[in-house]
C-alpha cells in the first residue's frame, strides 16, 4: 500500500462516521447520504496531493454539501419535467418520534439552509467555519441560519426546535 493510500485509508477510518452523519443530515436519506459520501471521498482521493491536510475535513464537508445541493437541484428539475404517469410516492409515516419529525422538517428546507443548519448545529462549526465550508460570506451564513430557524420554528414550534438543537449531540 502506498503512502497516499495509507494516509487516505487512515483518514476515512477515523472520520467516516462523522462524515456520513453530515451527508445524512444534508440529504435526509441514508442511501443518498452514502452515495454523496462516496462521491466526496472519491473526489478527495483524486485531489489528495492538492488538499492541505490541516484543511482536509472541511474540504470533504464542502464536497459533501455541494454534492447534496447538486443532487437536490437535479431532483427538483426532474420533478417539474412532465411524465406520462406520475411516479408512485411513498406514504408519509405516522411515527411522531421527534427525530423523524425533525428530519421531515429538515428535508423541507432548501438545500443551502439545510446545509447551514447541519454544519452550525450538528457539526458545531462557527459561522466563519461554516462560511468557509460553503464558500460564502459569514453574512450569508447568518441570514440562511435565520431563515432556516424561522421555518423550523413555524413547522415544529419554538420549544421543539430549541430543545432539539440543545440535544443535537445527545
Amino acid at each position: 500500500m502506498s503512502g497516499v493510500e495509507h494516509d487516505f485509508s487512515a483518514f476515512v477510518a477515523a472520520r467516516a462516521t462523522s462524515l456520513l452523519r453530515v451527508a445524512y443530515l444534508a440529504c435526509g436519506d441514508q442511501a443518498e447520504a452514502e452515495d454523496v459520501l462516496q462521491t466526496a471521498l472519491e473526489r478527495t482521493y483524486r485531489n489528495w496531493d492538492r488538499v492541505h491536510h490541516e484543511t482536509l475535513e472541511p474540504y470533504v464537508r464542502r464536497v459533501i454539501v455541494n454534492a447534496a445541493i447538486s443532487r437536490a437541484r437535479r431532483r427538483a428539475i426532474l420533478s417539474i419535467i412532465p411524465m406520462h404517469s406520475p411516479p408512485e410516492r411513498s406514504a408519509h409515516a405516522t411515527d411522531t418520534d421527534l427525530r423523524h419529525v425533525l428530519m421531515e422538517a429538515l428535508r423541507a428546507l432548501p438545500p443551502r439552509q439545510r446545509a447551514v443548519i447541519v454544519l452550525r448545529y450538528w457539526e458545531d462549526l462557527s459561522e466563519t467555519q461554516t462560511a468557509e465550508v460553503l464558500g460564502c460570506a459569514v453574512g450569508t451564513v447568518k441570514s440562511q441560519t435565520s431563515k432556516a430557524m424561522a421555518k423550523l420554528r413555524s413547522a415544529l414550534g419554538t420549544e421543539t426546535v430549541e430543545g432539539v438543537i440543545r440535544n443535537a449531540h445527545a
